[in-house]
């Protein structure tokens, strides 16, 4: 995510989903950001031009709570080696000394242990427990979030207090749980589920949501040829529950943007990190945060009857069309009279469209549609039929 308050260099997320990498637009500056706690290994800044020693450290304590225990925090640029670039930066020594002081102030009151500074680039890593952290047993020295879930954060403002860490049992020991490496991770019962964090899921649904993937995706794929061939790039599923679809068709030659809705009754996001899956939080109600025809293929489970009290599906259609790249591909997947409505919908739109049954056999009421963005151009040309 680009989180800089003003991008110098137009369109960079643009260019970034141009070339198939992840992006996402934002910024860091009063409304936390739309991830759960302890979901990114690494935040790095490059010259983004926040001021992380303001505020009480208010920004670095947004950082530190998606930070996972053991993660680390890259700084590149001002004010790092200001004695060296002072000049070249246009600031006085005295203020670049100062910023620099407030930010290792700051990461000490954090319990980020300096591991690196060589020219213009410092990396501190975030203690892995609160046991190893001598400075955060004084209870005057740092302020605590007081919430009691750190994953509640759409709209909602930060403060400059820092989310707590789980507790553990011995001071080695990863706070929250370790989790493996990639891929060993994409399939394992992350940490969340296993320490029963999610309330009602168990290791074994959630066992049972991969397996059901897995059996949907391959009957995506007999109808959609292309899906597993890697010719879309960027995928976005809309209604991603614990990123089993991203999980069942992961590949080099793709990734997938996991939309956990704001509305969701669960809220599974943070799993959908610990299984190496990237993610965000989003109200399906509001233009997503990014450019128009950014995605390859849009993946929706469930998702118009979850939002059929809360806004019009001719929004979400047309949200759909928005962000999704021309000849692109639609997967959706939901009760047959919510499908037949968007069936009528998505021809109006010009995409062309095939509803077939599930999997089981036609008597399964669960349906799915395919539908492909046609390329075409407004003008004074007649349109097909």
């Amino acid at each position: 995510m680009s989180f800089a308050p003003r991008d110098s260099h137009e369109a960079q997320v643009q260019f970034a989903l141009e070339r198939g990498v992840p992006a996402v637009i934002g910024v860091l500056g009063t409304i936390k950001l739309p991830y759960p706690s302890r979901a990114f290994d690494m935040a790095h800044c490059s010259r983004c031009l926040i001021p992380w020693g303001m505020n009480d450290g208010l920004y670095m304590m947004e950082v530190d709570r998606v930070l996972r225990p053991g993660g680390y925090w890259v700084l590149s640029g001002p004010p790092i080696n200001w004695k060296a670039n002072y000049k070249g930066w246009q600031r006085t020594k005295e203020d670049l000394e100062a910023e620099q002081n407030k930010i290792e102030e700051m990461a000490e009151l954090l319990c980020w242990e300096k591991v690196s500074e060589k020219g213009e680039t410092a990396i501190w890593r975030k203690r892995v427990n609160t046991e190893s952290c001598p400075s955060r047993l004084e209870e005057s020295t740092v302020q605590m979030c007081e919430s009691t879930n750190a994953d509640d954060v759409w709209y909602k403002k930060m403060k400059a207090c820092v989310t707590p860490l789980p507790d553990v049992q011995n001071p080695s020991e990863v706070a929250g749980g370790a989790i493996k490496p990639f891929p060993s991770r994409l399939n394992a019962v992350p940490p969340k589920i296993s320490n029963g964090l999610i309330p009602g899921v168990s290791s074994e649904a959630y066992q049972k949501d991969n397996k059901m993937w897995k059996k949907h995706v391959k009957a995506y794929s007999n109808v959609n040829k292309y899906l597993l061939t890697g010719r879309y790039r960027n995928i976005m599923d809309m209604n991603a529950g614990f990123g089993g679809f991203a999980a069942a068709i992961e590949s080099p030659k793709s990734w997938v943007m996991n939309v956990v809705p704001t509305i969701a009754k669960i809220a599974t996001l943070g799993a959908v990190y610990e299984r190496g899956l990237i993610g965000i939080y989003h109200d399906w109600c509001e233009a997503f945060s990014t450019y128009p025809r950014t995605y390859d293929l849009i993946h929706a489970s469930g998702l118009f009857t979850l939002y059929s009290n809360k806004c019009s599906m001719e929004d979400i259609l047309l949200e759909m069309d928005r962000i999704l790249r021309p000849e692109g591909a639609v997967i959706m997947r939901d009760d047959v009279d919510v499908l037949t409505k968007v069936n009528k919908l998505a021809r109006g739109m010009r995409w062309n469209t095939k509803l077939v049954d599930h999997e089981d056999g036609p008597l399964v009421r669960e349906k799915v549609l395919y539908a492909v963005k046609q390329y075409w151009v407004g003008g004074n040309q007649t349109a097909a039929s």
